[in-house]
């Protein structure tokens, strides 16, 4: 091992404890300032951004109430006709209707509508009739409940305009707890994990949100309870899983860092893969809300990232060797 000489190049990057302090300090307070001023935006956008998130509810609502009709109208009439596909395919619902003949009868008699029934009239008539099926709404029980989800819904817009801000911010307090040549890593990582963060949301959003719905619905419809969800409670619902997907999304960044900086190698990542994964279902419990489906989706997104950070680790190129591997060199 080579001896190293008194004066030690890196002596200038040493920060005390309490400088690490005023720079999380100053980390934090400009990414607030950052989320403020993307909150401001985010007033002018607020209801644009409710209707966006409550389109995957109320759609999903819709083809349940679909489905229920078809499954209604299957039992009594059996299989539906070519017509009755196509107005299912407009988006139409069935509604059955239980008539008393008698009662029809006077109805139309009273209107001035001369009518001659048969001798023998059927106690009840069944009247299937075609509705749009887009009539599902979501409900505000409290007076203020509106004005807190506007609220909510603009801070969110806010965060994710001011979201490359606070990742930089962030990102360089980590860097100034590196060493010079460690630095660079913050400036190649930031662009890919702003880019991780918005994968892991969008997924959540597009593929993971649809899926946990229908689950979750569907005990609404097997239990035969209607479902009237409130918006403020389905935007705390909607938000929480895109979040919590965007940060676990960034795994294999995190892998790549540890492994370029010198705490973890990509040895100790393929003998622990094990571990590793056991570990992720246990995060997945933790991120996600109470129910298996986005367990199970968050867990199958990670444990496929975590081998590709293995990959990454291995095979992308690497520049200036770890402080921890200069010192056995």
């Amino acid at each position: 091992m080579k001896r190293l000489s008194n004066a030690d190049p890196l002596e200038d990057s040493k920060m005390s404890f309490g400088e690490h302090l005023e720079e999380l300090r100053s980390a934090l307070w400009k990414a607030v300032i950052a989320l403020f001023l993307g909150f401001l935006v985010g007033l002018l956008l607020g209801n644009h951004f409710i209707e966006f998130v409550k389109a995957p509810l109320v759609e999903t609502l819709n083809q349940l109430d679909q489905q229920r009709g078809e499954n209604d109208y299957a039992q009594e009439n059996g299989k539906a006709s070519e017509s009755d596909k196509h107005f299912t395919k407009e988006g139409y619902v069935r509604e059955r209707f239980i008539l008393d003949p008698q009662s029809l009868i006077e109805t139309l008699r009273g209107v001035g509508v001369s009518i001659e029934p048969p001798e023998e009239l059927p106690e009840q008539m069944d009247l299937w009739v075609w509705r749009p099926a887009d009539q599902q709404q979501l409900i505000a029980i409290g007076v203020q409940d509106v004005f807190t989800v506007y609220i909510k819904a603009s801070l969110v817009v806010g965060a994710v305009l001011a979201s490359p801000f606070i990742f930089y911010f962030l990102w360089s307090f980590v860097g100034a707890g590196l060493y010079p040549h460690e630095k660079r890593y913050v400036h190649i990582f930031l662009p890919f994990s702003i880019g991780l963060f918005l994968l892991g949301a969008t997924a959540a959003f597009y593929i993971v949100l649809k899926y946990v719905l229908v689950f979750l619905l569907g005990f609404n419809e097997w239990l035969g309870i209607e479902a009237m969800p409130r918006i403020n409670e389905w935007l705390g619902f909607v938000l929480i899983l895109p979040v919590m997907f965007g940060l676990a999304f960034q795994l294999p960044l995190v892998m790549l860092f540890l492994d370029r900086i010198g705490v973890v190698t990509t040895k100790m990542y393929v003998e622990y893969w094990r571990y590793a994964v056991l570990i992720i279902f246990i995060l997945s419990t933790i991120l996600t809300p109470a129910d298996p489906q986005s367990l199970l989706a968050m867990a199958g997104f990670l444990t496929p990232l975590y081998f590709g950070g293995i990959l990454l680790c291995k095979y992308l190129p690497k520049g200036q060797a770890s402080f921890a591997e200069r010192l056995d060199s």
